[in-house]
């Protein structure tokens, strides 16, 4: 599938072009071809999308919930038969293979019908005062919501964010990653049923997203990204005391504990390092192995990701895709060799490939240690960085020597281990003897420099609303 599109932003349920000259192209991260430009926004683009957002604030936020909550399940119905069409725009534009790219797509979809379905059933409180008067609280929107969102599962957070402002009664400004815009077009659209300005796509790299969090009639900011951005955008909305909801980078650790299966191990541990070619925010990027069974994983881990089939997206073959472009690959690359020239142990991988694309291929790293960039910084590509440590106690020690905390997997068969890791593992969210999956409607906060607030599962209808008490008691009879 290949397409070359000019778009323009969406503001007010109308396609509104760019105040601006300067343009980004988009390129497909499998060959390096462009595959459609967009402008790179203004403040007078931001101006524009957060008026109109506001425009449509009041007739939003009256409108009863379950009318609210209808429009945003009829996009999700629409975007249901539209799935294969947006993830084929997501693999092309970030290259995650097509069956990741749909399941990203269809999680999405999932989310806006568990908002749709969560919202109108929002409650406040009811409390206990004087027998003749009425006291409550009750949650109503912030306002306008900035939704800055990440490329690397670029629909699915969307949503995300999207559903949980809009069945609260905010209006949206909607602004994706300068990577992969052409999705955002598609799910936008999916939204047209909306009153013009309740959601709105602002489309740019820096120079549109700053003066849309700084913008003074923007009440709420919902991101995930990196973390120097992330604390950037806190400075902003510190500054100017509005709320912020932020998820921010990590260096997930692994912990491997001994009696387990190392080829089982292994799985997991290739699963949680190459999936989506490691560009995930809970990937994990540090495997701390227990001596006793160290040398039967790494050499398990190291055929598993030597049999990887690395490829473009679009190739039913290809469990792997490339690195959404060359700078990101360039990092992975720098981190990897400044690990070998420390006196890391190179197993497998490790070398740029010849020939178009961004390309990388998954990585196993032995002997790697703390003041290495591989350990210490997020590297956000298919690198298994490994360390052999004598106990549980040394793992669960070095997994904390960070300043990221977002997640964290265990694989034990020790019950009092397990128990011991979920509580003294400083993350968000801890995983016992798997690397992904949970139950729908968990919520976690993220630790240390990995973000502020709920970020997803039905806490996030909290962090996007206010609560105001309410006080209700009749006048004095003289008075009526």
């Amino acid at each position: 599938m290949q397409i070359k599109e000019t778009t323009s932003h969406l503001i007010g349920g109308e396609k509104v072009p760019s105040t601006g000259d300067e343009g980004i192209a988009v390129t497909n991260p499998s060959n390096g071809d462009g595959i459609g430009f967009i402008p790179a926004g203004t403040k007078e683009d931001a101006d524009a999308a957060v008026a109109a957002a506001r425009g449509a604030l009041p007739r939003w936020s009256r409108m009863p919930a379950a009318e609210r909550a209808g429009l945003v399940k009829e996009a999700a119905r629409k975007m249901r038969g539209y799935a294969k069409e947006i993830s084929e725009i997501v693999t092309l534009e970030m290259g995650k293979t097509v069956d990741d790219a749909l399941g990203g797509v269809e999680a999405g979809i999932g989310t806006l019908e568990q908002y749709a379905e969560l919202g109108p059933l929002h409650r406040g409180k009811s409390l206990n005062g004087n027998f003749d008067a009425s006291d409550m609280m009750v949650h109503e929107p912030h306002g306008v919501a900035a939704v800055v969102v990440p490329w690397n599962d670029p629909v699915a957070i969307a949503c995300g964010y999207i559903g949980a402002a809009l069945v609260t009664g905010n209006t949206v400004v909607y602004k994706p990653s300068e990577k992969t815009p052409l999705s955002a077009v598609w799910v936008a659209t999916m939204f047209d049923d909306l009153p013009p300005g309740v959601l709105n796509l602002l489309l740019g790299d820096g120079r549109a997203g700053r003066p849309l969090v700084a913008h003074e009639d923007v009440d709420l900011v919902l991101f995930t990204g990196s973390v120097p951005v992330g604390r950037e955008i806190l400075s902003v909305a510190g500054g100017a005391l509005k709320k912020a909801v932020v998820e921010l980078g990590g260096k997930d650790p692994m912990i491997v504990d001994r009696g387990v299966d190392p080829a089982w191990a292994a799985g997991e541990a290739a699963t949680g390092c190459f999936a989506n070619a490691g560009q995930i925010c809970t990937s994990i990027e540090r495997i701390y192995v227990h001596e006793e069974i160290a040398d039967e994983f790494l050499k398990e881990l190291t055929g598993r990701a030597e049999a990887l089939k690395v490829g473009d997206g679009f190739d039913p073959d290809s469990e792997m895709g490339p690195i959404v472009d060359e700078g990101q690959r360039s990092l992975i690359h720098r981190h990897v060799t400044e690990a070998v020239e420390a006196g890391a142990e190179l197993l497998c991988g490790g070398r740029v490939p010849e020939g178009p694309g961004s390309f990388y291929p998954p990585t196993v790293l032995a002997g790697v240690r703390s003041g290495m960039a591989v350990v210490d910084e997020e590297t956000f590509g298919p690198i298994a960085a490994v360390e052999v440590v004598r106990s549980f106690d040394e793992a669960l020690e070095k997994a904390n020597e960070t300043v990221y905390g977002l997640a964290a997997a265990v694989l034990t068969p020790d019950g009092a281990n397990a128990q011991r890791a979920w509580r003294e593992l400083r993350a968000g969210t801890v995983k016992i003897n798997s690397v992904f999956g949970g139950a729908p409607g968990g919520a976690a906060t993220p630790k240390k420099a990995s973000g502020l607030g709920f970020g997803y599962g039905p806490e996030l209808l909290d962090e996007v609303t206010t609560t105001k008490v309410v006080h209700h008691t009749a006048p004095p009879q003289g008075n009526l």
